[in-house]
């Protein structure tokens, strides 16, 4: 077989996998779900292994999805981490076989708590599915490595059932995108939700000048500003008007033009501006994105310019529609 097709069975293999899992799916996820959403304390997940690589990413998951959830390994637990365990946790422990050494010595010391127990194990006769109160099969028929020894489709499927439990609890908890960015300030999400106008408008050193200003002065302060534009403000100091080097480009072409003629002459006169810098940063980029500028100016309610939010600082920012 060439690579495409061994990846191909690969998939497919896996895929099946997680079909014939499906039809297994029975009341023991909805207790599984219900002893997990009960737990006042934190949802512990153990495993050895792969089984334990595992399940550090369904603890991880969990945790950001509004379960509150840690890995810790079964040979840390007994040499002292089995203190991190209390009496409000609930359990999670993974072994495809269900019978590993290091998970089923610890087994004992969790039951003596009447700690809540969910089993997986690909075995439900096997020592770890007795202990459990819940057992989830992780069973497979085959593994997608063609020797049936190195942990494919059975790893696969675990992290899926990982998945599911996780997503069964986000929608018992009604857990929102608002939820989910508050975990994950630094993510896209939380930047779209959470980072405003003013946390990234420029306040200082913006390239502003006057209505009287000659074209060839705006050239200057423009190129000066490396924003691509200059805020023309009345004797009052309101905006009276933005011009942008597409605009000045433009007047090239005009057959009266001069280099010595105000630069408000060729100035877009009503720019599009943003009085609100508590405004989504998201929402502004669809604001320029919308009108096709780079700069959006953020003026008081009198008109008076307080900052501009520019294009390439929200890309820098990494702020996304």
């Amino acid at each position: 077989m060439n690579p495409q097709d061994i990846a191909k069975d690969v998939l497919q293999t896996e895929a099946q996998a997680l079909l014939d899992a499906m039809n297994r799916i029975d009341g023991q996820f909805d207790r599984a779900v219900e002893i997990m959403y009960a737990t006042k304390g934190k949802c512990i997940v153990t495993g050895v292994g792969k089984s334990g690589l595992i399940g550090a990413k369904i603890a991880a998951t969990l945790a950001s999805t509004g379960t509150p959830s840690f890995f810790i390994h079964p040979t840390e637990a007994l040499h002292g981490d089995l203190g991190m365990i209390g009496p409000e946790d609930s359990v999670i422990a993974i072994s495809y076989s269900g019978e590993s050494e290091e998970l089923i010595n610890i087994l004992p010391h969790i039951k003596r708590f009447d700690i809540p127990l969910i089993a997986m194990a690909g075995d439900g006769k096997s020592t770890l599915a007795e202990y459990g109160d819940v057992f989830l099969s992780i069973h497979v028929e085959k593994e997608a490595c063609p020797l049936g020894a190195a942990p494919t489709s059975s790893t696969t499927l675990t992290l899926a059932l990982g998945d599911a439990l996780a997503v069964a609890l986000m929608k018992k908890r009604n857990f929102r995108a608002e939820d989910f960015a508050s975990f994950h300030p630094g993510g896209a999400l939380g930047k779209r939700l959470f980072v405003k106008i003013e946390d990234l408008m420029r306040r200082e050193n913006l390239p502003v000048i006057g209505t009287k200003t000659p074209l060839k002065e705006a050239v200057v302060v423009m190129s000066e500003g490396r924003l691509g534009n200059v805020l023309i403000l009345d004797d009052d100091g309101r905006l009276a008007g933005v011009l942008s080097d597409g605009d000045v480009r433009r007047a090239l072409m005009k057959k009266d033009f001069s280099i010595e003629t105000e630069a408000v002459k060729y100035a877009n006169l009503s720019p599009k501006t943003c009085s609100n810098p508590r405004m989504l940063a998201a929402e502004a980029l669809e604001m320029i994105e919308n009108h096709k500028i780079q700069m959006l100016p953020i003026v008081d309610d009198e008109g008076h310019v307080k900052g501009v939010l520019h294009l390439h600082d929200l890309v820098e920012a990494g702020i996304k529609k």
